[in-house]
Formats: C-alpha cells, structure tokens, sequence
C-alpha cells in the first residue's frame, strides 16, 4: 500500500516516513495508531493525531459534521487525555474516533466501565502503586524497556492476583515473570537495542573497562608518571620494577599483565613509560572489544528467547495505562453508561452536567432534556415530552441554551465513542452526522452562506443527524433569521432529524411543525450580590423569558454617578419601573 493513500499524507510526509521507518514499519504504525512511532519518526505530534484519527475513524470522522463539532470532540479528547498516567496513553486517547457500529461502541463502553470497576476496587496505597509502576520509568518511555520494568512492577505490586480475568489488570497474570526479569536485564544490558553493552550487565565487563580508563588516564599524563616513579628509582632494573609496582596499584590491572606490557627496549625513560602504557592499553582494549561482543551475543540470544514475552509485555501494558487512563477520567467526572437504541431516534439525558463547566466549577446544575421518543423516567417537575423530535429552545441570556446544546454534543460524541457519558442517565440512537452550530458574532452575507453550506448539506444527505444550532439569527437580519430559521426546523422534522434550535425568535416562529416543541429558560431574580439567577433546567412546552428588568435593575443599582443612574432609570421605565423597583427590593430583602 502507498503511503499517499491515507488522509493527509502527502509526498514530503510519504519520503520522510519511509526514510526513517520504512513503508511496512509506517503502514504498520498507521494502521495500530501508533503515534509515538510516527513522532518519534519526525513527524509533529499535531499532524500525526489528525492522520490516525482519519486513518482509524474512516467514514465514522463523517459524524464530526461542522468546525464547532470537531472542537467539542477535540475538547472531550483533551480533558481525558489529563488523566492518561503514560504520554503514549495520553496519545491514544486523542486519536479515539467515533465509531462505526453499536456493537464496537458498547464493546468499548464495557471495557471502560470494567476499568473504572477495577479502578474503584483498588484501594488508595495500591492505586499509588500502579501509577508509580508507569510514572518510574516515564523518561524511557516507548522503549520495550519500559513496558517491560512497568510489567514487572505491576507484578511486584500483585495487582493480577485482585483482578477479574478478564478484567482491565486481568492479562498481566498470563505474563511470564521469569522470562520478563531476564529481558529486563538483557535490554537493559544492551543500550539502545544494538551491541553496545551498558555499564552492570557483566561484572567483568566493567572491571576491564575500569583498568582501561584508569590506563588511559596514565597516558594521557606520561610525564606525571615518570617522576613518580623516577624519584625512588636508583637503576635502571628500580625504574622498570617501580613501574609496574606503580601502574598495577594506580589501575588495578594484575601485576603479571603490566609486566608483560613492559617493552625490552627503550630509547630513554619517557619512552618506556609511553609504550607501557600504550602497549598495555592496546591489549586491554581488544580484550574488552572481545569480551563486550560475548556478552552482546548473550543478551540478543535471551532477548530471542524471550521475545514473545516482551511484545506480549508492551501490548498489556499499553492497554492498561489506556484503560487505567479511562477509568480515572470516568471517576473524575462521575460519568456513566449511555444505553444504545436502534429501533428510533432519540438523545435523552437525565440529570446531565457539562464536561467543560465541570473542569473548572466546583457547582454545576444538573438538567433533564430529551428529543425524540424516550423512555427514561424523569422527575414528574422536569419531565421532557416523549416523542417530539424537534425543540426550539428559548429564554434569558446567560441562561445556559449555548451550554445545554454543547452539552448534548459532547454525551451523543462520548456515546459513539463508546465512552461514558456526564448524566445519571442517557438514551442514545447513532447519528450519522452531528450538526452543532455556536453563537458567532458575525453579520453579513459570506458568513450565512458559510453557515448554511456547514448545516444543511449534512441534514440533506441520507443517514440520521443531530441538529444543534445556536442562534442562528445572529449572522443575519431579524426578519430573514426567522423565516430562515422556520425552514431549517421544518426541514429537521421532513427529514426525520433531531434537532435543538436556540432561538430568541421564537413568536415569529409560529406555527411550527407537529413534531417541534418550544422549550424556555427563565431568569429568576437577582443574587444580593446582584448576579443573575436563573434555572437552568428548561421548562417545556414554554417560551422562556429574556427578563431585561433583572438586567437594568443591576445597572440601575451599579450606576456609578446621578447622571448615568438617571440613563438606566429611563430604561427602567421602558422595561417596567415597577418590575425593576420590585427586583432591587428583592435583592435587598434576600441579602
């Protein structure tokens, strides 16, 4: 296969891998999405997730429908990826795509829920100790030596003796510990997987290279040996046995050795100490040569021998820092199993929280919605209609429509991933294409027809999508947005889709198909602190209020001088000087 068959991979892309890893080595790690070895190849990290992705995902990338879609799944990619406990864990969580069918979605979804089990059952010392086993070996990660000194202190740790066979940690009980301890010595005997033996592999190794640096050392400074050993020397026979007295207890070399090193003749005393030195630092070179090369060939006949071994090592261990990776993410955010419908459409969430707002508050308000036909049972206060497949969601600013929708996206994204969702509890169906469209502040005529050509082609095509646009009238005038915005519903509900639309038009909207409903949020009042209160748990078959008397009643409190409190004051008349005075009263009254 060309490597310029796979997405995104050009011709300076194709020369650079094949140099580097040779094109079976690359179509290899492709197709495994791999990409430290692509990295580590001289490929950006950037450039290699996006290849994966595409090379892995295929067709079901095609879920991904608009640039703010791609930016939630990109987002979700990255909070998991916080909780990887490897780079390379962390690399494979990033290159996670949606995929293509229910069976590979709960298939999934049941080794992360194994995971975050297993995970749960660990007590803290012992949780501890897995991370320590891949943190330790962290700045030799992506070597087989890595995952082999993980593997044993997995082991070390028992960590298999308290796990489900075939649970998350049940394969490292099939590892062979004995043939691993010998490939850990044996890789890290030979440094950089090639024939040089590194320093502990063969104590006798290391006692000869010993003597040859301590006789180098000599060398280097013939002179400083010289009068060493002429300022007690009274002949020439003194001289020569000073000599090799001196050497022999300045390297450690064995008496006879340097003896023999001694050459018969020597023009004066400098040159009989230089080609001592010499000599013998030739002879001990070629013997640590020899030596370095028996103990090389040693080390590759167990690595041979022990081969299985290792790769079985590095497939476990990948796994479990993937899985382990996953569970700590589920934990964190508390998140839960999507249940999987192909007999309708439907997204349904009960008591979901935003991924994005829980990485950074410590309070989010959980909210119930669902379109299409579901059978959760709801709270009867906030219990969503049954059947509608099509919502225009109305209400106040800052109220949360923006962050509901996001919402949606990021559980039906999670969902095809075959990951946990952020709700107690969900109902999906799979999508082919998930619309979702933010709020841009962009007026004029390049930006709607950008918009349109981004979510219409989607809801045009066959398969089944998710419609999940934003205020839309934001990048045209009133009047058009609506009669726009009446056709894109209308069009949801003709072709069968789902959609939530957030909408401040919702009166002009009227009369919507038989299958759309109006939802609203409301603003309740202001804090003593004079922030805006607002449910954000939408109220169904309503339309929300915008309540700008909460808003001029803060800027009426905040006015920084007579002049502009008498601005808001006439405000306040236009909104409803009663309702602003009342709204302030309250306030007080609550603080």
């Amino acid at each position: 296969m060309r490597l310029e068959e796979y997405w995104g991979i050009g011709p300076k892309t194709s020369e650079l891998l094949a140099r580097e890893l040779g094109v079976e080595a690359a179509v290899r790690a492709i197709e495994s999405a791999d990409v430290r070895t692509l990295t580590q190849a001289g490929l950006p990290r950037g450039r290699a997730t996006r290849i994966l992705r595409r090379a892995t995902g295929g067709q079901a990338m095609n879920v991904l429908a608009t640039r703010d879609t791609r930016e939630v799944y990109k987002e979700v990619l990255d909070l998991a990826s916080e909780y990887a406990v490897t780079d390379h864990a962390a690399d494979r969580i990033r290159v996670l795509t949606p995929l293509s069918t229910v069976e590979e979605m709960q298939a999934r979804l049941d080794r992360v829920l194994d995971a975050s089990e297993a995970w749960a059952e660990l007590d803290e010392t012992t949780r501890g100790t897995v991370l320590d086993a891949f943190s330790s070996y962290g700045g030799e990660e992506g070597s087989d030596l890595a995952a082999v000194r993980t593997a044993l202190a997995l082991l070390d740790a028992g960590i298999e003796e308290v796990a489900d066979d075939d649970g998350v940690f049940g394969p490292l009980a099939a590892l062979d510990r004995d043939a691993l301890s010998d490939a850990a010595a044996a890789l890290a005997g030979l440094e950089g997987g090639g024939d040089r033996v590194g320093e502990g592999a063969d104590e006798d190794l290391d006692r000869l290279r010993e003597q040859l640096g301590a006789v180098e050392d000599l060398s280097a400074t013939p002179s400083a040996v010289l009068d060493e050993v002429q300022s007690g020397a009274r002949g020439t026979a003194d001289f020569r046995d000073g000599l090799v007295q001196y050497v022999t207890a300045e390297t450690g070399v064995d008496l006879a050795r340097v003896r023999e090193a001694v050459p018969s003749e020597a023009t004066d005393a400098r040159d009989f100490v230089t080609e001592t030195l010499r000599g013998l630092s030739g002879d001990l070179r070629s013997e640590v040569d020899e030596r370095e090369q028996e103990v090389a060939d040693r080390l590759a006949d167990v690595l041979d021998e022990t081969s299985e071994a290792v790769e079985t090592a590095v497939r476990t261990v990948d796994d479990v820092a993937l899985y382990v990776s996953l569970a700590r993410f589920a934990r964190a955010y508390d998140l839960r199993a999507a249940r999987y419908v192909t007999d309708r459409d439907v997204i349904a969430v009960r008591n979901a929280r935003n991924l994005s707002l829980l990485a950074t508050e410590s309070s989010v308000q959980e909210v119930n919605y669902a379109i299409g036909e579901h059978d959760i049972e709801f709270h009867r206060a906030n219990a969503p209609p049954r059947d509608d497949s099509v919502a225009v969601l109305t209400g106040a600013n800052s109220g949360g429509k923006t962050t509901l929708l996001e919402t949606l996206c990021q559980v039906q994204l999670l969902a095809q991933m075959g990951l946990p969702v952020p709700a107690e509890e969900a109902t999906v169906s799979v999508v082919d294409s998930v619309v979702f469209h933010r709020r841009h502040a962009s007026f004029n005529a390049g930006v709607l027809e950008a918009t349109l050509r981004s979510v219409v082609p989607p809801l045009a095509d066959e398969g089944q999508t998710l419609m999940l646009v934003d205020e839309f009238e934001a990048i045209t005038e009133p009047g058009s947005a609506a009669d726009l915005l009446h056709g894109l519903v209308t069009l949801t509900v003709e072709k069968g889709a789902l959609g939530v639309f957030v909408t401040h038009l919702a009166d002009d909207l009227e009369p919507l198909p038989e299958q759309a409903r109006t939802d609203g949020i409301f603003a309740e009042g202001l804090t003593p602190d004079l922030e805006l209160q607002v449910d954000y748990q939408p109220r169904f078959g309503t339309v929300g209020k915008s309540t700008p008397e909460f808003i001029v009643s803060r800027l009426v409190a905040d006015a920084g001088d007579h002049l502009e409190r008498a601005g808001f004051e006439t405000l306040a008349q236009a909104v409803g000087e009663s309702a602003v005075q009342r709204t302030l009263a309250d306030a007080r009254w609550t603080e």
